[in-house]
């Protein structure tokens, strides 16, 4: 939903007699919840828990008054608007996401209140919000695309004396700047390579940053990863790139105060070598000597 509509549905009760109740309420609530798990240890170990969550929303509103609800199933219909005209909000109102250390989430929860001999029914639901119109981006997005190159000379990390040697050199062109609705577009050229080519791979990253304290924590993890080419491929052969963006794992790219969601892509070319069956197992975007690879940075925004 965009936050100029309306969060509408049923409350759906079966039940094999009637209930008495003093109300039923529904509460949105939508939050930025900041947390790092695990990861290095030292500084991030000693400041979970001071990264407070963000409130975007918290509203409640009785959707009826004390009554009673007869025996079977009962269908109670609501409408609520989260966010009214000139009404002052909490926060910006960010989209949807589910990071690593990162969550933006909102929750709708209805309760039915019994007194206190009784327990209160209640039952929570996750509902999907994408940008609020005035935070989309007015003009079309740019067709411009990066050129990249892959060679034995642009590596940073050690490579197989046999790839050192004998080189390899691959081009390709991506768009940087996507909307989310669209797919990732390109192309890449494996022009030479003195080592046979065992795949192919295009990994979609997410970079989470988060200010605690005084400092920022920033954790990269990887969301998807899309083979391009198995095998060794054609020389001189165009290959397409096209990647389909996962709705609940990215977002418009947010640079806030408080937290940052930005994203990146990692054009990574596996050799075949004896030593990589050994490590079959290994994190894909960490170099290795049978691995060439190159990053581009990846805005990823929403259009009206």
């Amino acid at each position: 939903m965009e936050f100029q509509e309306v969060v509408e549905g049923k409350i759906i009760v079966r039940s094999s007699s009637s209930i008495s109740h003093y109300g039923i309420r529904l509460a949105v609530n939508g939050s930025v919840n900041l947390q790092v798990r695990g990861g290095s240890a030292g500084v991030i170990e000693t400041l979970v828990g001071v990264a407070k969550p963000i409130s975007i929303v918290n509203k409640i509103v009785e959707v009826r008054p004390s009554g009673k609800i007869a025996s079977g199933t009962s269908e109670i219909p609501f409408s609520m608007n989260i966010k009214q005209p000139g009404e002052k909000k909490l926060e910006r109102f960010y989209e949807t996401f589910h990071g690593a250390n990162i969550n933006i989430q909102y929750l709708l929860t209805v309760d039915i209140s019994r007194g206190y001999l009784h327990k209160s029914l209640s039952t929570t639901m996750e509902f999907i919000v994408e940008s609020d119109k005035a935070d989309l981006l007015e003009r079309p997005v740019s067709p411009e695309m990066v050129i990249f190159y892959l060679t034995q000379d642009t590596q940073r990390h050690p490579l197989l004396p046999e790839l050192k040697s004998g080189g390899f050199r691959v081009i390709g062109k991506m768009s940087t700047q996507c909307c989310l609705s669209d797919p990732i577009v390109g192309e890449l050229t494996v022009e030479a390579s003195a080592v046979p080519i065992c795949s192919i791979d295009m990994h979609l990253l997410r970079v989470e940053s988060i200010l605690l304290g005084e400092k920022i924590v920033t954790e990269q993890s990887l969301i998807q990863t899309t083979q391009i080419a198995d095998g060794d491929v054609c020389r001189n052969m165009t290959l397409p790139i096209y990647v389909i963006l996962p709705r609940l794992l990215t977002c418009p790219t947010v640079l806030a105060g408080p937290f940052s969601i930005e994203f990146k892509v990692a054009i990574v070319i596996t050799f075949q070598s004896d030593v990589a069956k050994v490590h079959s197992k290994s994190d894909p975007t960490t170099p290795r000597l049978w691995l060439a690879m190159e990053s581009l940075p990846l805005e990823l925004v929403r259009t009206r």
